[in-house]
């Protein structure tokens, strides 16, 4: 089983948050209540990560409605691991991660957003961004070289 990072909890509950806002300006939409009680626990007992397995139905079911609107693969279309790298340069993931991932969980997947995202070692986190940009400034200068 895979955990789900303190971070995602936060993302799910503010995602309730602006969809069902308190009327009243104190009390919480019930997916925003089920999700808050998990990050309360979190933080009283200062852990990073929680087991899904620890979740109940209704806050699963709230978690699992805003990883619904993220991005699901990592995949920036640039795949390494189809060149024979066990890491893809593109997105970070192993090769097992991009084998299986339609096969993956979403707490699996998110697991492995959590890990490339903190590592930003992969072109989809600065160097992919940062090699565009200098490409863009450098053929802008050539343009106006002319």
């Amino acid at each position: 089983m895979a955990d789900i990072h303190i971070t995602d909890i936060e993302s799910a509950i503010n995602y309730w948050r602006q969809l069902q806002p308190s009327v009243d300006g104190f009390s919480l939409a019930p997916e925003t209540g089920a999700l808050a009680e998990v990050y309360a626990v979190m933080a009283y007992e200062q852990q990073l990560d929680v087991a899904e397995t620890t979740l109940s139905a209704f806050a699963m079911a709230a978690w699992l409605a805003w990883y619904d609107t993220t991005p699901d693969t990592p995949c920036i279309a640039i795949c390494s691991t189809s060149q024979g790298d066990d890491i893809c340069k593109g997105c970070g993931r192993t090769f097992a991660e991009v084998q299986y991932w339609t096969e993956m969980r979403a707490v699996e997947k998110r697991a492995t957003w959590q890990r490339i995202t903190n590592q930003a070692t992969a072109w989809r986190f600065n160097k992919y961004a940062e090699r565009a940009a200098a490409g863009a400034a450098a053929s802008k200068v050539a343009g106006n070289s002319r």
